[in-house]
């Protein structure tokens, strides 16, 4: 189980805050299909929340601390039956995606203009209508009626 500083935590509940579950525990509990569903999720996500429906909040403790000893995952946060779990990314991902973007050349295609809307007569030098001046109290004002 990974250890988080209180700065990073504080950071990681920040990104987390927009975050939806996207991982259940149902009435099963912790069955080797929803541990393997948030290790592909961790492994997308990086940061992931998980929703727990379970009454008991210190049986959804313990799940938290299951999970993370399971998967080599950080808790960042329990707040109702939501828990917010933590890995980052593994070295190998990031430096094929690095490597893939550097080999890739970013190919940019040329502009082409907007068409333009027909001509109208000018109303005012310039093309456009006038306003009328505003008085010298610096803000227009509506006349009483």
């Amino acid at each position: 189980m990974l250890d988080l500083n209180p700065s990073e935590r504080r950071e990681l509940r920040a990104r987390a805050h927009k975050l939806h579950p996207v991982v259940t525990v149902g009435q099963q509990g912790l069955t080797p299909a929803v541990l393997q569903e948030i290790d592909v999720n961790l492994k997308a996500h990086e940061l992931i929340k998980v929703r727990v429906f379970d009454d008991d909040r210190d049986a959804r403790e313990t799940l938290l601390t299951r999970i993370c000893a399971e998967l080599g995952a950080a808790p960042v946060q329990h707040i109702g039956k939501l828990l917010v779990v933590w890995r980052p990314k593994p070295r190998e991902q990031e430096a094929i995606k690095k490597e893939a973007a550097k080999s890739t050349p970013q190919v940019r295609r040329p502009r082409t203009p907007l068409p333009r809307s027909p001509a109208r007569p000018p109303s005012a030098p310039g093309g456009r209508a006038r306003r009328p001046p505003v008085p010298s109290g610096g803000r227009r004002r509506r006349p009483h009626p």
